[in-house]
């Protein structure tokens, strides 16, 4: 099938991308060439860190999922967000990072556990969208992707990043292999936070919010250890007809010109007429502008 040509030149574009500008090539693959699929990615990585019960219990210990799901899970998409668009090196960039270092300067976990919860955001969208999205991602916009958060890493303190996006996803399948599994504060995690992908859908639709992410996991023993039902045959070939038919209609557009966020804009139920930097982040956090740059060890 034809490409639309704006599309197909943005795709040259990627691949042949300055290693340099990494974090251009990566806010490209973003918020325009793949935006809905590496959004898709990011959704789905949520959920991953309810499959570890270390990090379930963690999670469940703090109560800010349980307590405001729906919060917790947009300002988590805003920080990413912000990091992506606006960069790691600008003010919105070293405020959402000063964010992410005071927010988790006491919260138990290792170096694996903190490195894994990073790769779920370069690994699984990556992954999402080389089977899923209208084209896959260029090998020089996953190069960009990991150092992208191979930067962020070092922001955090976060050592022994991968080099490599195949070093990456070698780290993260066998940490899963390790420690994915059923626990009763990840259902708990998982129930709260469904209620957040409902309250999205249409009417209708909200009964299937479960099955759908089956089916979009694909993973029996990560939907097992997240308390959801393994998804049928039928459910499966639902998702890969309609998500051809997305490809279909996608690939005879323009590129948007629009990118899919920008910061301080309105886009949520959660922030309808946008929200200001010291919105975003836990109720009983103090504004991380007027604390110092601590990190976790």
């Amino acid at each position: 099938m034809r490409i639309n040509a704006s599309l197909a030149e943005s795709a040259h574009r990627q691949a042949d991308a300055d290693p340099e500008a990494w974090e251009s090539t990566y806010r490209q693959m973003v918020l325009l060439d793949l935006a809905a699929d590496i959004e898709l990615g990011f959704f789905l990585a949520y959920y991953r860190n309810f499959a570890v019960p270390s990090i379930a219990a963690t999670l469940q210990l703090n109560g800010e999922i349980i307590e405001r799901p729906m919060k917790r899970s947009y300002d988590t998409a805003i920080v990413t967000y912000e990091l992506i668009t606006s960069g790691l090196e600008s003010d919105r960039g070293r405020h959402m990072i000063r964010l992410l270092n005071h927010a988790h300067r006491h919260v138990p976990g290792s170096q694996d556990d903190f490195l894994y919860v990073l790769l779920t955001l370069l690994v699984v969208p990556i992954r999402w969208s080389r089977t899923q999205a209208w084209r896959a991602p260029t090998t020089a916009e996953e190069t960009a992707a990991t150092r992208f958060y191979r930067e962020l890493g070092a922001r955090m303190n976060i050592t022994s990043f991968p080099t490599s996006f195949q070093e990456a996803e070698k780290f993260f399948d066998g940490y899963e292999h390790d420690n994915i599994a059923y626990s009763p504060a990840g259902a708990q995690l998982m129930a709260s936070t469904v209620q957040v992908l409902k309250s999205r859908l249409p009417a209708p639709a909200r009964p299937l919010a479960k099955p759908i992410l089956s089916a979009m996991f694909d993973d029996h023993h990560l939907t097992d250890a997240l308390g959801l039902r393994r998804a049928n045959t039928i459910t499966k070939t639902a998702l890969t007809m309609a998500l051809k038919t997305r490809n279909t209609v996608a690939r005879r557009r323009r590129l948007s010109a629009q990118p899919l966020f920008k910061p301080g804009e309105a886009g949520s139920r959660l922030y309808p007429n946008g929200y200001r930097l010291d919105d975003i982040g836990p109720e009983n956090i103090m504004s991380p502008a007027s604390q110092p740059n601590q990190e976790h060890s």
